[in-house]
């Protein structure tokens, strides 16, 4: 017990320092800070965002950028973003003041819809970064803005340092020099490049996150009567304190539901064992001679949140050989070149792409056909089950092996058909 007490203690330090995932091995989000032009007394700067997440992406409220200038830096306007104080700038002297004085500004992505004159290429997004698999018009956001030089020479460079995307579970690492970035104009004819290009590299943890698991999976199959729920306290426990349930029947009071200025409401969830927003069942539906179906249901038992845009990853080994997903897009992910055991599905524009909350309707659904490898393919020892299942990039609380259903055993207890029982007294009689 006190090796495995050690073990979990090293393994959630660890992952929780270097956010390093299996299933994304080079999952990152990238800041690239372009310094495009020098007037001598200003600098034209422009900032990109890239997600570059196989299936984790940032919904909205959406991500906050900010750093910590390193002397008087100012930003004196901005498109595409903008800073959500302007601070004080009182020691700027003249008619115009600066878009933001602060010495840690925190930047915001502009609204669909902005001002066409403060837009610029890839902004106006809400803060929302689509994950690389989903849609790759959405993986990138970007700003300009124009700063002032500092007033002092600053040994090394006038990067900023101390960077954050405002997100949970993220952390950003210290900036540091690439070759200038290289754009496309003129139809591509013609290159420009930056004078010159810093990058920071922010990672995501799971344990910093959140302090307890987001989502459970119970499973069923066709061969067993028995229902495997999600694993007690999976995601809380009733009765502890900070728990938030409503029983089902009942409506939550207004006075625990979200107001405007929370930007994130805390889940609100109805009553259960495991008291999970998310629950995911896996049924093994049907067994042809070639194939096999299985049935997954997502269930939104948050009351104060819809999840827009969510993906639901699995790490199977037969998935290998999907033969046709219903209702759902699919792609396998082959996050390592030679296994291919892990596959991503996601909802249809405008059809299920959106996963009400608990008691709208709050669920989708779909069934997927798999060709049946020989070499592997066994329906003992809980084979046909999930070996992970991750929402929304957050990896889910599966039940124990042992308690997964398995096969009757019907050695014993088996008879022969009516058929074959009349066939044998008719042939017994003959013979007579």
């Amino acid at each position: 017990m006190v090796l495995i007490v050690i073990f979990l203690f090293l393994f959630s330090h660890i992952s929780a320092s270097y956010g390093f995932d299996p299933l994304d091995p080079k999952a990152k989000i990238s800041i690239t800070w372009d310094l495009m032009l020098d007037n001598g007394d200003t600098y034209d700067i422009r900032v990109s965002v890239y997600n570059f997440q196989l299936f984790r992406h940032v919904e909205r409220p959406g991500w906050k950028l900010s750093w910590t200038w390193k002397d008087d830096e100012v930003i004196w306007d901005m498109w595409g973003a903008e800073a959500i104080q302007q601070g004080s700038c009182s020691r700027i002297r003249g008619q115009v003041l600066p878009h933001c004085c602060q010495k840690r500004p925190v930047i915001v992505d502009l609204m669909p819809g902005a001002r066409f004159n403060k837009q610029c290429t890839n902004c106006c997004k809400g803060g929302v970064l689509s994950s690389m698999t989903q849609d790759h018009s959405m993986y990138l956001a970007a700003f300009r803005m124009n700063i002032n030089k500092p007033s002092v020479n600053i040994t090394g460079s006038f990067m900023p340092v101390n960077f954050s995307i405002g997100l949970p579970g993220y952390t950003c690492g210290d900036p540091f020099q690439v070759p200038p970035t290289k754009f496309k104009e003129d139809g591509s004819r013609r290159w420009t490049q930056a004078l010159e290009t810093w990058n920071v590299t922010c990672v995501y943890s799971q344990f910093q996150a959140s302090p307890t698991p987001k989502c459970c999976v119970s499973l069923s199959a066709f061969y067993s009567s028995t229902i495997v729920p999600c694993s007690h306290c999976s995601c809380y426990c009733q009765g502890l304190p900070g728990a938030r349930c409503v029983k089902y029947g009942e409506s939550p009071h207004l006075l625990e539901l979200p107001h405007a200025n929370e930007e994130e409401p805390h889940p609100l969830v109805r009553c259960s064992r495991h008291l999970c927003p998310i629950q995911i069942h896996w049924h093994v539906k049907e067994s042809y001679r070639e194939y096999w179906r299985v049935k997954i249901t997502i269930n939104n038992l948050n009351l104060v949140k819809n999840y827009s845009q969510w993906n639901l990853v699995v790490l199977h080994p037969n998935l290998r050989n999907v033969t046709e997903v219903f209702s759902f897009n699919y792609q396998a992910l082959g996050p390592y070149a030679t296994i291919n055991d892990t596959g991503m599905f996601w909802g249809i524009q405008y059809y299920n792409d959106m996963l009400l909350q608990a008691g709208l309707n709050g669920n989708v659904q779909t069934e997927m056909l798999m060709h049946k490898d020989q070499d592997i393919f066994t329906f003992r020892q809980g084979w046909a089950f999930p070996r992970r299942i991750a929402f929304n990039g957050d990896e889910c609380v599966i039940p124990p092996p042992d308690e997964y259903p398995e096969l009757p055993n019907v050695a014993h207890t088996a008879k022969a058909p009516l058929f074959t029982t009349l066939y044998s007294l008719s042939l017994l009689i003959v013979l007579l």
